[in-house]
Protein backbone atom coordinates (compact mmCIF):
# COMPACT_ATOMS: atom_id res chain seq x y z
CA UNK A 1 0.00 0.00 0.00
CA UNK A 2 0.86 3.80 -0.93
CA UNK A 3 0.55 5.86 1.56
CA UNK A 4 0.92 9.62 2.51
CA UNK A 5 2.11 10.84 6.03
CA UNK A 6 1.40 14.02 6.81
CA UNK A 7 3.44 14.86 9.81
CA UNK A 8 5.28 18.00 10.91
CA UNK A 9 6.51 16.43 13.73
CA UNK A 10 9.72 15.57 12.30
CA UNK A 11 10.79 13.26 15.03
CA UNK A 12 7.37 11.33 14.69
CA UNK A 13 6.98 10.85 11.29
CA UNK A 14 10.03 9.53 10.81
CA UNK A 15 9.06 7.02 13.12
CA UNK A 16 5.67 6.27 12.00
CA UNK A 17 7.50 5.91 8.50
CA UNK A 18 10.27 3.50 9.72
CA UNK A 19 7.62 1.13 11.38
CA UNK A 20 4.98 1.10 8.13
CA UNK A 21 8.25 0.56 5.62
CA UNK A 22 8.92 -2.50 7.69
CA UNK A 23 5.09 -3.83 7.33
CA UNK A 24 5.88 -3.41 3.93
CA UNK A 25 4.42 -0.28 2.70
CA UNK A 26 6.01 2.71 0.81
CA UNK A 27 5.64 5.90 2.66
CA UNK A 28 5.70 9.21 1.22
CA UNK A 29 6.53 11.53 4.34
CA UNK A 30 5.55 15.48 4.07
CA UNK A 31 5.75 18.14 6.86
CA UNK A 32 3.79 20.94 5.97
CA UNK A 33 0.45 21.83 4.75
CA UNK A 34 1.54 23.40 1.36
CA UNK A 35 3.80 20.71 0.20
CA UNK A 36 1.30 17.84 0.76
CA UNK A 37 -1.05 20.23 -1.24
CA UNK A 38 1.31 19.81 -4.05
CA UNK A 39 2.10 16.20 -3.78
CA UNK A 40 -1.71 15.11 -3.03
CA UNK A 41 -2.75 16.53 -6.44
CA UNK A 42 0.14 15.34 -8.60
CA UNK A 43 1.50 11.58 -6.91
CA UNK A 44 -1.56 8.46 -7.10
CA UNK A 45 -2.00 6.36 -3.81
CA UNK A 46 -3.90 4.09 -1.35
CA UNK A 47 -4.14 6.16 2.12
CA UNK A 48 -3.26 9.24 3.64
CA UNK A 49 -2.21 9.68 7.17
CA UNK A 50 -2.91 13.19 8.08
CA UNK A 51 -2.24 15.94 11.43
CA UNK A 52 -4.83 18.35 11.47
CA UNK A 53 -2.37 21.12 13.27
CA UNK A 54 0.15 21.63 9.85
CA UNK A 55 2.65 24.59 8.86
CA UNK A 56 0.87 26.23 6.11
CA UNK A 57 -2.32 24.61 4.93
CA UNK A 58 -4.37 22.68 7.44
CA UNK A 59 -4.98 19.66 7.73
CA UNK A 60 -9.19 19.80 7.29
CA UNK A 61 -8.60 22.23 4.56
CA UNK A 62 -6.27 19.27 2.62
CA UNK A 63 -8.82 16.73 3.50
CA UNK A 64 -11.84 19.21 1.83
CA UNK A 65 -9.74 20.05 -1.45
CA UNK A 66 -8.99 15.90 -1.49
CA UNK A 67 -13.13 15.24 -1.12
CA UNK A 68 -13.70 17.95 -3.77
CA UNK A 69 -11.31 16.45 -6.21
CA UNK A 70 -13.26 13.26 -5.94
CA UNK A 71 -9.70 11.76 -4.47
CA UNK A 72 -11.49 8.45 -2.95
CA UNK A 73 -8.16 7.53 -0.72
CA UNK A 74 -9.21 6.82 2.61
CA UNK A 75 -7.72 9.13 5.35
CA UNK A 76 -6.90 8.55 8.80
CA UNK A 77 -6.52 11.74 10.77
CA UNK A 78 -4.03 12.51 13.71
CA UNK A 79 -5.40 14.80 16.30
CA UNK A 80 -4.72 15.99 19.99
CA UNK A 81 -6.70 15.06 22.65
CA UNK A 82 -8.12 18.75 22.85
CA UNK A 83 -9.20 18.72 19.18
CA UNK A 84 -12.63 17.20 19.72
CA UNK A 85 -14.60 19.46 17.06
CA UNK A 86 -11.65 19.07 14.49
CA UNK A 87 -12.26 15.71 14.66
CA UNK A 88 -16.28 15.82 14.30
CA UNK A 89 -14.87 18.58 11.46
CA UNK A 90 -12.91 16.25 10.02
CA UNK A 91 -15.17 13.41 9.58
CA UNK A 92 -17.98 15.38 8.68
CA UNK A 93 -15.52 16.45 5.63
CA UNK A 94 -14.76 13.30 5.08
CA UNK A 95 -11.93 11.64 7.09
CA UNK A 96 -12.62 7.99 7.34
CA UNK A 97 -11.11 7.12 10.97
CA UNK A 98 -8.79 9.81 13.50
CA UNK A 99 -6.15 9.09 15.84
CA UNK A 100 -5.64 10.73 19.10
CA UNK A 101 -2.00 11.49 19.63
CA UNK A 102 -0.29 9.53 21.28
CA UNK A 103 -0.77 6.43 19.91
CA UNK A 104 0.29 2.74 19.82
CA UNK A 105 1.40 1.90 15.98
CA UNK A 106 -0.31 -1.37 16.87
CA UNK A 107 -3.68 0.69 16.82
CA UNK A 108 -2.61 2.56 13.47
CA UNK A 109 -1.43 -0.79 11.49
CA UNK A 110 -5.18 -2.14 12.53
CA UNK A 111 -6.70 1.19 11.28
CA UNK A 112 -4.91 0.80 8.67
CA UNK A 113 -6.15 -2.75 7.66
CA UNK A 114 -9.47 -2.15 8.38
CA UNK A 115 -9.86 0.73 5.59
CA UNK A 116 -7.57 -1.89 3.31
CA UNK A 117 -10.43 -4.66 3.87
CA UNK A 118 -12.98 -1.98 2.89
CA UNK A 119 -11.34 -1.15 -0.05
CA UNK A 120 -11.13 -4.73 -0.83
CA UNK A 121 -14.62 -5.46 -0.28
CA UNK A 122 -15.77 -2.89 -3.15
CA UNK A 123 -17.07 -3.92 -6.42
CA UNK A 124 -13.87 -5.67 -8.27
CA UNK A 125 -12.58 -3.94 -11.07
CA UNK A 126 -10.37 -6.28 -12.63
CA UNK A 127 -7.41 -5.21 -15.06
CA UNK A 128 -7.10 -8.07 -18.02
CA UNK A 129 -3.47 -8.35 -18.73
CA UNK A 130 -3.41 -11.24 -21.55
CA UNK A 131 -4.41 -14.82 -20.08
CA UNK A 132 -3.95 -13.08 -16.50
CA UNK A 133 -6.66 -10.65 -14.53
CA UNK A 134 -5.10 -8.34 -11.97
CA UNK A 135 -7.22 -6.91 -8.82
CA UNK A 136 -5.80 -3.72 -8.10
CA UNK A 137 -8.14 -3.28 -5.01
CA UNK A 138 -6.66 -6.10 -3.47
CA UNK A 139 -3.14 -6.58 -5.07
CA UNK A 140 -3.32 -10.02 -6.91
CA UNK A 141 -3.14 -11.50 -9.86
CA UNK A 142 -5.00 -14.13 -11.47
CA UNK A 143 -4.87 -16.88 -13.32
CA UNK A 144 -8.13 -19.03 -14.37
CA UNK A 145 -9.15 -17.45 -11.02
CA UNK A 146 -6.40 -18.89 -9.01
CA UNK A 147 -4.06 -16.07 -7.19
CA UNK A 148 -0.47 -16.12 -8.47
CA UNK A 149 2.23 -16.39 -5.40
CA UNK A 150 4.20 -13.20 -6.19
CA UNK A 151 6.04 -10.89 -3.77
CA UNK A 152 4.13 -7.59 -2.96
CA UNK A 153 6.67 -5.23 -4.30
CA UNK A 154 6.45 -7.12 -7.60
CA UNK A 155 2.97 -6.60 -7.79
CA UNK A 156 3.56 -2.79 -6.47
CA UNK A 157 5.85 -2.30 -9.57
CA UNK A 158 2.85 -4.77 -11.82
CA UNK A 159 0.75 -1.90 -10.82
CA UNK A 160 2.49 1.16 -11.48
CA UNK A 161 3.48 0.40 -14.96
CA UNK A 162 -0.25 -0.90 -15.64
CA UNK A 163 -1.33 2.62 -14.44
CA UNK A 164 0.99 4.12 -16.77
CA UNK A 165 -1.00 2.88 -19.88
CA UNK A 166 2.04 1.77 -22.07
CA UNK A 167 4.14 4.93 -21.49
CA UNK A 168 7.76 4.97 -20.22
CA UNK A 169 8.03 5.55 -16.26
CA UNK A 170 11.29 6.37 -14.78
CA UNK A 171 13.04 4.54 -12.00
CA UNK A 172 13.06 7.24 -9.31
CA UNK A 173 9.36 7.48 -10.29
CA UNK A 174 9.08 3.39 -9.69
CA UNK A 175 10.76 4.00 -6.48
CA UNK A 176 8.94 6.53 -5.14
CA UNK A 177 6.07 4.52 -5.69
CA UNK A 178 7.26 1.70 -4.45
CA UNK A 179 9.07 2.68 -1.65
CA UNK A 180 7.78 6.72 -1.24
CA UNK A 181 9.02 9.97 -1.78
CA UNK A 182 12.47 10.71 0.04
CA UNK A 183 13.16 7.03 0.93
CA UNK A 184 17.01 5.89 0.54
CA UNK A 185 16.68 2.98 -1.22
CA UNK A 186 19.20 2.76 -3.90
CA UNK A 187 17.46 3.08 -7.90
CA UNK A 188 19.13 -0.24 -8.65
CA UNK A 189 17.01 -2.06 -6.83
CA UNK A 190 14.19 -1.60 -9.14
CA UNK A 191 16.26 -3.17 -11.83
CA UNK A 192 15.96 -6.55 -9.53
CA UNK A 193 12.44 -6.40 -9.33
CA UNK A 194 12.22 -6.03 -12.87
CA UNK A 195 14.41 -8.65 -13.69
CA UNK A 196 12.06 -10.91 -11.40
CA UNK A 197 8.75 -9.71 -12.55
CA UNK A 198 10.02 -9.99 -16.36
CA UNK A 199 10.62 -13.96 -15.70
CA UNK A 200 7.28 -14.42 -14.52
CA UNK A 201 5.15 -12.23 -17.07
CA UNK A 202 7.48 -13.79 -19.97
CA UNK A 203 5.14 -16.84 -20.40
CA UNK A 204 2.42 -15.11 -20.61
CA UNK A 205 3.49 -13.12 -23.74
CA UNK A 206 3.48 -10.31 -21.19
CA UNK A 207 6.76 -8.22 -21.43
CA UNK A 208 8.35 -5.24 -19.31
CA UNK A 209 10.28 -3.14 -22.04
CA UNK A 210 13.56 -1.63 -21.15
CA UNK A 211 14.38 2.38 -22.41
CA UNK A 212 17.90 2.55 -21.23
CA UNK A 213 18.54 5.63 -19.03
CA UNK A 214 14.73 6.39 -19.54
CA UNK A 215 12.76 3.82 -17.69
CA UNK A 216 10.19 1.08 -18.18
CA UNK A 217 6.89 0.00 -20.20
CA UNK A 218 4.86 -2.95 -20.00
CA UNK A 219 3.93 -4.25 -23.50
CA UNK A 220 1.15 -6.53 -23.80
CA UNK A 221 -2.95 -7.27 -24.10
CA UNK A 222 -4.71 -4.91 -21.83
CA UNK A 223 -8.21 -3.76 -20.86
Amino acid sequence: MRIALVEDNVSLAKGIAYQLRDAGHSVDVLHTGDEADLFLKQEPGDLVILDINLPGKSGLDLLSDLRERDDPRPVILLTARSETQDRVKGLDAGADDYLVKPFEMDELAARIRALGRRKATAPKQFVDLGPLKFDPGTMQLFEDGTALEIPRRELALLAALLQANGRTVSKASLLDQLYGAGSETDEKVIEVYVSRLRKRLGPYDIHIQVHRGIGYSLQGSTT
